[in-house]
């Protein structure tokens, strides 16, 4: 049997251990509402998934990449320095269907999305893009791919067709976001800064 030969330049790259991302979170009572609503789709899927407990629901805005061994400090300065230059109102998010992320015929994300009345969520994503490029973030902030705001409510469901939520929408009131430190595999989510919103003016 032949040797395998060793080529140095294409050994596997480490793996990712951490994730840096913006997120916004609801708040308690609306989360509480989201997390049931969770309860009863999974239930009425008979899955063996488990809804995200509301602690965990969350809307990412931007993910600004995954990394081995830690978050490099400077990626983390950028997008602080970014962050506090966004000068942005509080607004409302309402997500109001239930929609799949599912491909068929393999299971997966049962989520919330918003159309409308997700607005301002586009608005503060663009913002904090021109500001991690002003920021020098570098080209991890450089998002081409097209952004749908939503809320995951479970993982590992069936595909099923977008309709409104049985209940009333989920709607809360946005006054700040913040920088997140994902612990990849472990689950766990580490706000590291927030940054309130408030217009130019105030």
């Amino acid at each position: 049997m032949p040797e395998q030969l060793w080529l140095p330049g294409l050994e596997a790259p480490p793996t990712p251990t951490d994730g840096l991302f913006f997120a916004i979170f609801p708040d308690a009572n609306t989360a509480a509402s989201m997390a049931k609503l969770g309860q009863q789709l999974c239930a009425e899927a008979r899955v063996r998934s488990k809804p995200l407990a509301a602690g965990r629901l969350h809307v990412t805005l931007l993910h600004l990449g995954n990394f081995a061994g830690g978050l490099p400090a400077d990626k983390v300065d950028a997008a602080m320095r970014a962050a506090a230059s966004i000068k942005m109102a509080p607004f409302t998010a309402e997500f109001g269907a239930v929609s799949s992320f599912a491909t068929k015929p393999r299971p997966g994300p049962l989520v919330l999305t918003g159309g409308e009345g997700v607005v301002g969520l586009h608005a503060l994503r663009d913002a904090l893009l021109d500001a991690l490029e002003h920021a020098s973030f570098g080209d991890r902030a450089v998002s081409t791919a097209s952004y749908e705001p939503h809320v995951t409510l479970a993982y590992g469901m069936p595909w099923a067709v977008t309709r409104p939520i049985p209940t009333e929408p989920a709607c809360w009131n946005v006054r700040e976001f913040a920088l997140i430190h994902s612990l990849l595999g472990r689950t766990r989510h580490v706000a590291l800064a927030r940054w309130p919103l408030a217009s130019s003016e105030s």
